[in-house]
């Protein structure tokens, strides 16, 4: 499906000057021996209004752009601009890629697929299991829509916005029967007798420090996989370590989601344990600007 030459390719956000992106695809290009530049077109340093998406998309498209990642705010609203979607894309409501092909632009979901190789890479088989997500927001569409997919038996959801979690759960068990999806009052009842725990809010970020529920709330035999990977080790992330948990950061879901991007966008599937490790480097240089790497 797609012709294997040179690609142009780019991210659409808003605030997205500190992406990785471009690092992350353009390795994975000199890694297979295609050239391939990845763009940012970001919305706030451009000036640009929300508005203005449908006309940069259609730009892209006619300059000869092979696709772009979307972030946000835009990851819904893109919907309307794709002549077809993946089911995974239909299901979640979002899309983070589009592709460009024959004057028609497709809409796929890769942020479930990033956070599915995570899960298998970091934490191992967990069908059958019993699984707590705190956050359905639009990266827990993309994580539990890949914890039923694995076939968990069951996902309970915890978020402050009841509606949210509510809405989330009548989705996945649409497409998800066997999956049994539970609202949980709170992240306590939630976690409680859980295989494992899934931190999918964005709290512990570096620009959002703190924990989105007390790390007591968990015991030493469980894991979490928490899907943020700036800073690499969160303090939720701390504290479930020194409790004797297995921990994942979210590094493995960025890389999973960019690898079947940039597939989409090439038609070539990258290495991603090489990517991984590229990036594991850049982000310990960046952590850490006065060690030697």
């Amino acid at each position: 499906m797609s012709d294997i030459g040179s690609h142009v390719v780019g991210l659409i956000g808003r605030g997205i000057a500190a992406s990785r992106s471009p690092r992350i695809h353009e390795d994975a290009g000199r890694g297979l021996q295609i050239p391939l530049a990845y763009r940012l077109v970001d919305f706030a340093a451009l000036g640009l209004g929300d508005e203005e998406l449908p006309r940069i998309v259609s730009l892209l498209r006619g300059i000869g752009f092979s696709g772009c990642n979307v972030t946000f705010p835009f990851k819904q609203a893109a919907l309307a601009l794709c002549d077809s979607l993946s089911s995974d894309a239909a299901t979640l409501g979002a899309v983070n890629t589009l592709v460009f092909r024959d004057g028609t632009v497709r809409g796929e979901n890769t942020d479930w697929v990033g956070f599915s190789w995570m899960i298998e890479r970091e934490i191992g088989d967990v069908r059958g299991a019993m699984v707590a997500q705190v956050g359905a927001g639009g990266a827990g569409s993309a994580t539990a829509y890949a914890l039923a997919h694995k076939g968990v038996k069951e996902l309970r959801l915890f978020d402050p916005d009841s509606n949210r979690s509510a809405e989330l759960a009548n989705r996945i068990s649409t497409a998800f029967p066997e999956c049994r999806l539970t609202v949980a009052d709170d992240a306590a009842e939630a976690i409680a007798g859980a295989a494992g725990v899934v931190n999918a809010t964005p709290i512990g970020m570096a620009s959002l420090p703190g924990v989105p529920f007390d790390p007591a709330l968990m015991h030493g035999d469980q894991w979490l996989a928490d899907i943020i990977y700036f800073p690499l080790q969160t303090q939720l992330l701390s504290a479930a370590k020194a409790n004797g948990q297995r921990v994942a950061n979210g590094v493995s879901m960025v890389i999973g989601q960019a690898a079947e991007a940039f597939r989409h966008f090439t038609g070539l599937t990258p290495d991603r344990e090489h990517m991984l490790a590229r990036m594991l480097g850049v982000l310990d240089a960046e952590q850490h600007p006065g060690a030697r790497t």
